[in-house]
């Protein structure tokens, strides 16, 4: 039998977004293999992990290409791209609990590429008037990866309906972002 391993990898990623402490006997389970099998297309967590982390980074290259940020007024392009990244928002969501992907210098060059690629639609926002000065575009940054995990937590649990993940985001994100008129 002939394994697919994005299909397992979709799998694990599915599994672990809603129980991220899954061992690889369940993640084995969901992906209905065998433990042997998946050990050898991953040694262990940590190379499961690494997989999981190519395949965010490239699902949010995808969604920053497909949504077009460097077009249009910042705020649409705000939109947009949580409308793209609303798929990947559990992966991402899982990605954004395991410290050891943001730590030192086994920091894979993806996560570096899609926060400048953020900061500086941020940056375009506020050198355009759109978003506040006072808040910096590398918060905003922070701020939009935060609210990505906690929209897919509280979609996963029921406490959200998936149709208002793009909505509730970007108001609550770019309502605290717009610049405001001095009175």
């Amino acid at each position: 039998m002939t394994v697919d391993r994005e299909q397992v990898l979709r799998s694990a990623a599915a599994l672990l977004t809603r129980k991220s402490t899954a061992t690889m006997d369940e993640v084995a389970r969901a992906a209905g293999i065998s433990r042997a099998t998946l050990h050898r297309h991953f040694a262990g967590r940590d190379a499961l992990v690494r997989a999981l982390e190519s395949l965010g980074i490239a699902e949010c290259e995808a969604a920053l290409a497909a949504a077009r940020t460097d077009e249009g007024p910042a705020a649409e392009a705000v939109r947009r791209l949580v409308r793209e990244m609303e798929p990947s928002a559990g992966l991402l969501a899982f990605l954004y609990t395991e410290n050891q992907l943001f730590e030192g210098e086994e920091q894979n060059e993806g996560w570096a590429r899609i926060d400048a690629a953020l900061t500086e639609l941020f940056r375009r926002g506020q050198e355009g008037g759109e978003f506040r000065i006072d808040l910096t575009p590398v918060w905003l940054t922070e701020a939009l990866y935060g609210l990505l995990a906690s929209g897919a937590w509280a979609v996963a649990e029921g406490r959200v309906a998936r149709n208002d993940f793009t909505h509730m985001i970007v108001e609550l994100l770019l309502g605290g972002a717009l610049r405001r008129e001095e009175p």
